[in-house]
């Protein structure tokens, strides 16, 4: 029976412009005149606007339950969980699961972009882009078990998310129609808000006014500030670290303790990677530690920028990078770094699935075999300093020598031979050039 349609009209903004048109109660599904799908759809469920307005969305248009599933990598805490799955109740989703996936992504990802030292842009720390593969495929694994007709997430046409989750869930789930509401339909996010009003469903305010993901990793943050180059986030837009700046506190001893390039201990106490982690950027907010704003270059090759907080991910890196300065070789160091800057790229370009990412990750387990040792940290309001660090495997203690001080394995003739054949090259090339 043909229903009246209602328009939400919506104003241009920066992800398009569109008219979202639904009926008043939900009809067949609309994929070519078909029946109403066979399977659920299972949607990929962060809580925050986009994927909010999908729920009633896809309810409507494709006339099929919508699962929600919520792959915790981090981020969230009980109460977060809670706050979740009795929203994705109220937007009228069938049934909503949460996934624990947060030891498997240390395992399966932050441990290589840790000894990889993995910046991206020399700045950020791939906060939340990282777990995207895992993400789509533990979604996937969902979609197989319910034999659910379709799965869908909540990304942007312009974002880096779209490509991250769909190349992973065409390699997953190759049978299942992807659906991409916000993206297709061009929705800005005036007409998700009003389209939700609309239905009586209202956003929590700061998810409107930011784009706000947060996982293990660390949190990004998106608004109108990052939509240009030059303005920075107000200090109330902070999600982690909201006014730690407002006073100065007293500097913070703090040792993190490595096993092969693993992080295994915090003063000096063993705890799981994830736990370490997580307190580090409970530890690390309460110093701003870890803020940024990156800009760079998206994988559709457009200019993008966004504000992060990783306090973890910033510590983490700059002591495990001190440990590596005291146990690897010269040469250890510059190829790992090149080997890591294209795993970086690869893990940032949604491509982790290759298998060039395991040829690399096997050379990060082979360099890390001597990093392991002990790095303090001072940490104080708005930074921190690499104090020290000590290791069994130190290639200073090694030495006999004493950087400019004394020679232990070399004679004054030694250095003297050394340092003249190593002019030879300079000494000819400025021979030559006398005419």
């Amino acid at each position: 029976m043909a229903s009246k349609e209602a328009a939400v009209k919506t104003k241009r903004g920066t992800r398009g412009a569109g008219t979202v048109r639904v009926a008043k109660s939900a009809p067949a599904a609309k994929s070519g005149g078909n029946a109403t799908p066979a399977g659920p759809i299972v949607l990929a469920f962060s809580g925050g606007l986009d994927t909010s307005f999908c729920v009633p969305w896809l309810r409507e248009q494709q006339g099929a339950e919508v699962v929600t599933v919520t792959v915790d990598t981090g981020g969230l805490d009980a109460a977060a969980r809670r706050s979740l799955a009795a929203r994705a109740r109220e937007l009228g989703a069938k049934r909503h699961l949460l996934i624990d996936a947060r030891a498997e992504f240390f395992s399966e990802t932050l441990r290589f972009l840790i000894m990889g030292n993995v910046l991206r842009g020399h700045l950020y720390p791939l906060c939340v882009g990282a777990e995207r593969t895992l993400q789509a495929r533990k979604v996937a694994e969902v979609a197989a078990e319910l034999k659910a007709s379709a799965v869908a997430h909540g990304c942007t046409a312009a974002g880096n998310d779209q490509v991250r989750f769909e190349v992973a869930l065409r390699t997953f789930a190759p049978r299942c129609a992807i659906l991409a509401p916000i993206r297709d339909e061009a929705l800005s996010r005036e007409a998700e808000l009003a389209y939700l009003a609309a239905r009586g469903y209202a956003i929590p305010g700061d998810r409107a006014a930011y784009s706000i993901n947060a996982g293990l990793w660390g949190v990004t943050i998106g608004g109108r500030e990052t939509n240009g180059t030059v303005e920075s986030l107000p200090e109330s837009a902070w999600a982690w670290s909201a006014g730690a700046l407002a006073q100065v506190q007293p500097s913070r001893p703090l040792r993190i303790g490595f096993e092969r390039g693993v992080p295994q201990t915090l003063d000096g106490r063993a705890v799981s990677p994830v736990t370490l982690i997580e307190r580090l950027n409970a530890l690390g907010a309460g110093f701003a530690i870890g803020r940024g704003i990156h800009l760079g270059d998206t994988i559709l090759g457009l200019k993008g920028r966004v504000a992060f907080e990783a306090p973890a991910a910033t510590l983490l890196i700059a002591a495990h990078r001190e440990l590596e300065k005291l146990t690897l070789t010269g040469r250890q160091q510059r190829l790992k770094d090149l080997i890591a800057s294209f795993y970086g790229d690869w893990v940032h370009e949604g491509q982790s699935l290759d298998p060039a990412c395991r040829d690399a990750e096997a050379l990060l387990l082979r360099s890390q075999e001597r990093v392991t040792g002990e790095v303090r940290l001072s940490l104080r309001t708005g930074g921190f300093m690499v104090e020290g660090v000590t290791s069994p495997h130190s290639l200073a203690s090694a030495s006999r020598g004493v950087y400019g001080e004394a020679a232990g394995e070399w004679t004054a003739e030694d250095a003297r031979g050394y340092s003249r054949l190593l002019a030879l090259p300079s000494m000819l090339h400025a021979r030559a050039g006398v005419q």
